[in-house]
């Protein structure tokens, strides 16, 4: 017989007593929870509502290389390099707004997709919910960033895209969450035959 303190726990123990929205733009919502936290005392809880989905992109050429884009982060003032990454409405397919992140950013087209990822991104303290997907069967055309994007672009082999990862190189937790699953996948062999293909050339 099983402990019953030993028993996943379920159920939501915050109560919501009232919300007011006390920030909002286009992209994300600022709202205040009046709670009473699971001790049931009263308190204060802030969530930052993200209004799209976050969509990643492990592009992988013939050869087993992928691409990285370089820009500066806002937010922390530093240069990053990632995996291609946007937003996407949740009213298209995840693969439609892939697409359309990895075009703008890289100018490539991939004929291929395997959504491989699903994760939340900091739930502590917002709802953001991000997929990310592998493309293949590329084909390269000029990239086409948004104004506020300036970006470089880099082509490496998967291995030293993962040995960024891991070396702290890349510090996006997107980029490396991707690159690690991955990685973890194609070791098992769960990645279609095409992709386990360009992981070992990339190897």
């Amino acid at each position: 017989m099983s402990n019953q303190d030993d028993a996943p726990l379920s159920g939501n123990p915050w109560t919501v007593l009232a919300k007011r929205i006390s920030y909002d733009n286009p992209w994300v919502q600022v709202i205040e929870h009046d709670v009473l936290n699971p001790a049931g005392n009263p308190g204060l809880y802030g969530v930052v509502h993200m209004k799209n989905l976050a969509v990643g992109v492990l592009p992988l050429d013939d050869e087993g290389f992928t691409y990285l884009v370089g820009q500066h982060r806002f937010p922390r003032d530093y240069f990053s390099w990632e995996l291609p990454e946007g937003g996407g409405s949740f009213e298209e397919a995840p693969e439609v707004s892939a697409a359309r992140e990895l075009r703008e950013e890289t100018g490539l087209q991939a004929s291929r997709w395997y959504p491989f990822l699903t994760m939340d991104l900091s739930n502590s303290i917002t709802d953001e919910r991000a997929v990310g997907l592998i493309g293949w069967e590329l084909e390269q055309f000029a990239p086409e960033p948004e104004e506020e994007e300036k970006i470089e672009i880099r082509r490496v082999r998967f291995a030293e895209a993962l040995e960024m990862a891991l070396s702290g190189e890349i510090v996006d937790a997107f980029a490396q969450a991707m690159l690690f699953k991955a990685r973890l996948l194609a070791d098992r062999g769960a990645l279609p035959e095409p992709v386990l293909a360009r992981i070992r050339a990339g190897s």
